[in-house]
């Protein structure tokens, strides 16, 4: 009975732990189970993100930039950007050096209109920036000083007249022997002194821009035309300045208008003394001003130095047709103090800073691709190709910033493409 009661106990002890033991064993199955597919899909996972990595991280740079540096550009795309493609040629590179200039007025073509006679202003027919014809009335003086000139030749002429009258007529006399040869002799003497003060006449009228047709009539015109001076335009060009009022006094050597030829103009162009020996007649130049630009030529270089400034002059002509040069206006004036031949020449905006290289876009069959180059001489328009681009190769010559902004986008959007 004893031995009874221990058993029991031992056996059901025994049976509840194969309870647990059989109740366990599929648990710890499946969490191997769970195990070994976490471990697989982690194993997935690693390679899957060491294949990307792969992928992100090409082998060479050269595959790098291959991969990445093209770009797929839509025809309509081209046309809208202005894109342009050219051969790769040779050209001329000038090195040059920049100096402030100032447009100026050119003296050559200007005159300062001057009455020539003192008189009292009727009528003033232009005004500040007219343009006038050669020839032309500015405006009308009336003065006394000129009616005694008038006066003066209508004597003078008169007086020759009468001495070539009386010449004549004592030269047949003394050839008749019916006078003295004396006679004969003053009216001679009093015919050379009537013909120098008509010559002396008529250069004073001329001096006053009277002209040979005009003193042909004067003896025909109305005495009240003898005060009156017109002011005429001695050149074709703009009235760049005007002191004339009506009803004031003009003296003779007052300057009413200032006229002036504006279809071409001077760049005055400063040049220090460190500068002098590089800037030379016939160099090539660009000008630019406010919105402005044009070429020109140096066609003088001053040879004293200023012992204030220390600085000289140059001096180009530039064509104004159109009135875009305005005088008084700052410059700036690019001299190219030498050229160099080059095999490889393009426009500088063609070259393009990608990745801290220089580059340049050549189209593909795949689309514009990257081409690495290296830089020789540079100016402000062109750029010297040493390096990376062969004559006669094809490149994009206008619109690599678009193309650099179009792959810039591409390799910013998350879906790596554009």
């Amino acid at each position: 009975m004893r031995t009874r009661k221990i058993i029991l106990p031992i056996a059901v002890f025994l049976v509840l732990l194969g309870l647990v033991m059989v109740i366990a064993r599929p648990r710890v199955l499946h969490n191997s189970a769970d195990c070994r597919n976490h471990s697989e899909a982690l194993c997935r996972d690693t390679a899957e993100h060491t294949e990307n990595e792969n992928r992100q991280s090409p082998k060479s740079d050269e595959h790098s930039h291959e991969h990445e540096e093209v770009v797929k550009l839509k025809e309509t795309t081209i046309r809208e950007f202005g894109i342009e493609i050219e051969q790769a040629g040779g050209g001329k590179i000038g090195t040059h050096i920049i100096l402030p200039a100032e447009i100026a007025v050119n003296s050559d073509k200007k005159a300062h209109i001057v009455p020539r006679v003192p008189g009292v202003v009727r009528s003033v027919a232009k005004n500040l920036g007219d343009n006038v014809r050669a020839g032309e009335v500015l405006a009308v003086i009336h003065s006394r000083e000129l009616t005694d000139f008038k006066a003066a030749y209508l004597a003078a002429k008169e007086k020759l007249t009468l001495a070539q009258t009386m010449f004549e007529r004592e030269k047949k006399l003394w050839e008749e022997k019916i006078t003295a040869e004396q006679e004969y002799l003053n009216a001679k003497r009093d015919l050379a002194d009537a013909q120098i003060g008509i010559r002396s006449a008529e250069q004073k009228l001329h001096a006053l821009g009277f002209s040979e047709d005009y003193l042909k009539n004067l003896p025909n015109s109305p005495e009240e035309s003898f005060i009156v001076y017109e002011i005429t335009a001695p050149i074709d060009g703009t009235i760049v300045e005007k002191h004339i009022t009506l009803g004031e006094v003009l003296k003779d050597d007052s300057e009413p208008f200032i006229i002036a030829d504006l279809r071409d103009v001077w760049v005055n162009v400063t040049i220090h003394q460190k500068n002098l020996h590089r800037v030379k007649q016939g160099q090539k130049a660009v000008i630019a001003a406010e919105h402005i630009k044009d070429q020109g030529v140096v066609g003088y270089v001053g040879s004293i130095v200023d012992e204030n400034t220390r600085t000289s002059l140059a001096r180009i002509i530039l064509p104004n047709e159109q009135g875009q040069w305005h005088p008084g206006t700052f410059a700036t004036a690019r001299i190219y103090v030498e050229e160099a031949d080059c095999a490889i020449v393009v426009p500088k905006d063609s070259v393009v800073t990608l990745e801290n290289r220089s580059v340049v876009f050549i189209p593909t069959g795949e689309g514009f691709e990257a081409q690495t180059v290296q830089l020789g001489r540079i100016n402000d328009e062109y750029a010297e190709i040493t390096a990376g681009l062969e004559p006669g190769r094809k490149y994009v010559a206008r619109g690599a910033f678009t193309i650099k902004s179009e792959m810039t986008k591409s390799a910013g959007s998350p879906c790596g493409g554009h």
